[in-house]
């Protein structure tokens, strides 16, 4: 079998997808390929197109397109059979996989039939994955919804971590940060989405307020040499999307990606799928674009994949 760095420089995506990979940065209900949940519906779904409308964009497409997938029976085991079978594709071996807290009002479940979802899905299509489940909360919803739905997943000791997400600027993460002191309590790893479009103050600022063990993707720090600093003295590691960014018009290219700052300057990264259903990337994709582009060197990129485990 071919080494990481064999793979990368034969440009073979086959034997990089063979390598164990983690993917700490991914979203269960958009972690699957589209053509699964088509197999499931029977239907054609419209594409997700990236344009300028950033994460309301993916939020008027998972409204329009997505939301009504939702309604029929055994629906969210599709999806989330649909996120371990890419996940197992891809050559993942440690997943940090985030539900929504308000998945079952989603789905029309109670949080125990969630839970055993998961873990039945789990077992079913990739027992030798360790996944780590995690709990996230978007910014949209309001903080009563939040605190209404969060309780039974926090109080299941199932989930190992806790996420924040959606558009950055909705509300201030201080409005969070009881949620997070009790997650912490429970022994849960905290993280949460700062610096996708924010500047590198918003990401200080999250994980001071938030006490994060880990940025999701945490880009705009790479505007500031002294968050840089900080964050690599704090040993904060940033769980970057490299497709996300671009396909949301972030980032340019896998060439100007600020992910190489990020890494010059001593922080810890790693490359992460995000939302397969929207980016069509998994790891392995990602990994071979920021080879051929130039952007790391083969080793570098090993160190890279290294740093998720």
């Amino acid at each position: 079998m071919q080494s990481f760095t064999e793979a990368l420089t034969n440009l073979d995506l086959k034997a990089v997808r063979g390598i164990p990979k983690s993917d700490l940065h991914n979203h269960c209900l958009l972690g699957g390929r589209l053509k699964q949940i088509e197999k499931f519906t029977g239907d054609k779904l419209e594409k997700f197109r990236s344009g300028d409308k950033g994460i309301s964009g993916i939020n008027d497409w998972i409204g329009t397109v997505f939301r009504p997938v939702f309604d029929r029976p055994g629906a969210l085991q599709a999806v989330v059979e649909a996120a371990f079978l890419q996940a197992k594709s891809d050559g993942i071996t440690v997943l940090e996989m985030s539900v929504d807290v308000t998945i079952g009002r989603l789905f029309h479940l109670q949080p125990e039939e969630v839970i055993s979802i998961l873990k039945n899905a789990h077992q079913k299509i990739a027992p030798e994955i360790e996944y780590r489940p995690e709990i996230g909360m978007a910014k949209v919803l309001s903080l009563r919804t939040v605190l209404a739905c969060i309780g039974p997943y926090l109080d299941s000791g199932y989930f190992r971590s806790i996420d924040l997400y959606d558009i950055e600027t909705a509300q201030s993460v201080h409005n969070y940060a009881s949620i997070y002191k009790h997650a912490r309590k429970l022994g849960l790893k905290c993280k949460a989405h700062a610096g996708e479009f924010g500047d590198a103050e918003s990401v200080r600022e999250a994980v001071e307020v938030l006490e994060l063990d880990a940025v999701q993707h945490g880009i705009g720090s790479a505007g500031s040499p002294e968050v840089m600093r900080w964050l690599s003295a704090n040993g904060i590691r940033l769980n970057v999307c490299p497709a996300s960014n671009i396909a949301l018009k972030r980032i340019k290219s896998y060439k100007t990606h600020p992910i190489r700052i990020l890494y010059d300057h001593g922080v810890k990264v790693t490359v992460n799928s995000d939302d397969v259903m929207l980016f069509d990337k998994g790891n392995s994709e990602q990994f071979l674009h920021l080879f051929r582009c130039g952007l790391f060197s083969a080793g570098e990129l090993d160190e890279i994949r290294r740093n998720g485990f």
